[in-house]
């Protein structure tokens, strides 16, 4: 029996820098402090399954640069119990890293990326067969590009890979990134009809099916709502998830509907959102490997999302899922 999870994708190394301010062009900034964590979907996903004791095997898929940041990524797996083998290595370019620069005293944060050895990551990289995983989640879309390249059949390479993961009797998930709006329809769209579970947020919706869903207090929940049948009838399989800072929407190919409201969680133990929707993903997909309800599993997936935010790396604060929940159940939940 197929068991476990298999994610791939981008796998970064954040280096996350406290600077005294954000300096003009040509200006000087001290750096304060810095610190490394983890990042990219795949790799957040799964060292957060680890930390809330997925009760399953948990397997990668990456390409690796030949450099201390691909090794401490291989320690880093290895540390929480992540399969490595398919960690492959290459010294056609660095490993994937964000310098991200956050400002002291305004707490605001700014980003340069580099996808390094990501962007060549390819179907070739991916062995199903050598996996006896049940859930296959690739992440993110519109940062890998020669999976957003088009294939032979005119689809994004993706789909390709996709499409032999269900082949293999696993069941697909993808997320994208907010990022390339004008590479929705070209990158994204084509591959839907590949995925079983879809995680966007609002703004990745918006994009998908040209529906406005407002924001804050303005969130239109008829429009998330009909975002999901959209985003159904472009080929999503089973659910597509939309998720916001209110809460996340859940919409079945088979009609179902359900809204989980976010934690209430307090400002002052609030220090970044960096991973927040990749810790939402990471406790729905515990759940659904697990079979459970789907109201169980959006509950612990907002609750692991609202864990996360009390620190500025993307895993650090993630703590067992009996732990996460009480967390959501002691703060309460916004009003539906």
């Amino acid at each position: 029996m197929r068991r476990g999870i298999i994610a791939g994708g981008s796998w970064i190394i954040d280096h996350v820098k406290l600077i005294d301010t954000w300096p003009p062009q040509d200006g000087l900034a001290h750096i304060l402090g810095r610190r490394a964590g983890n990042g990219g979907g795949p790799y957040n996903v799964l060292k957060d399954l680890a930390k809330l004791g997925a009760p399953f095997p948990l397997e990668g898929v990456a390409l690796l640069g030949d450099d201390a940041d691909g090794a401490a990524i291989r320690a880093d797996a290895r540390a929480h119990g992540i399969d490595d083998r398919q960690l492959h290595t290459t010294r056609a370019a660095a490993t994937s890293f964000t310098d991200v620069m956050t400002e002291q005293g305004t707490g605001r944060r700014t980003f340069f990326h580099d996808p390094g050895a990501s962007a060549l990551l390819a179907p070739e990289h991916f062995d199903f067969g050598a996996s006896r995983a049940r859930h296959f989640h690739l992440a993110y879309l519109l940062l890998l590009d020669a999976l957003d390249a088009p294939g032979a059949d005119g689809r994004p390479r993706s789909a390709e890979v996709l499409r032999r993961a269900r082949a293999a009797g696993l069941r697909t998930s993808v997320d994208c990134v907010s990022a390339r709006p004008q590479l929705f329809g070209r990158v994204v769209a084509p591959a839907l009809p590949e995925v079983d579970v879809l995680f966007a947020n609002d703004y990745e919706a918006e994009q998908l099916t040209g529906l406005q869903l407002g924001r804050g207090e303005s969130l239109d929940r008829d429009a998330v709502l009909a975002a999901g049948r959209h985003l159904l009838a472009l080929g999503v399989r089973e659910w597509a998830l939309i998720h916001f800072p209110e809460g996340v929407a859940a919409r079945s190919a088979r009609g179902e509907c359900h809204w989980q409201p976010a934690v209430r969680m307090p400002a002052e133990e609030i220090v970044g959102s960096a991973g927040a929707g990749d810790a939402l993903a990471a406790g729905i997909l515990l759940g659904l490997h697990e079979d459970w309800p789907l109201p169980r599993c959006l509950e612990l997936g907002v609750c692991a999302a609202a864990a996360s935010l009390r620190d500025g790396t993307c895993s650090q604060a993630i703590e067992p899922a009996d732990a996460c929940l009480a967390l959501g159940r002691r703060h309460g939940f916004r009003t539906a």
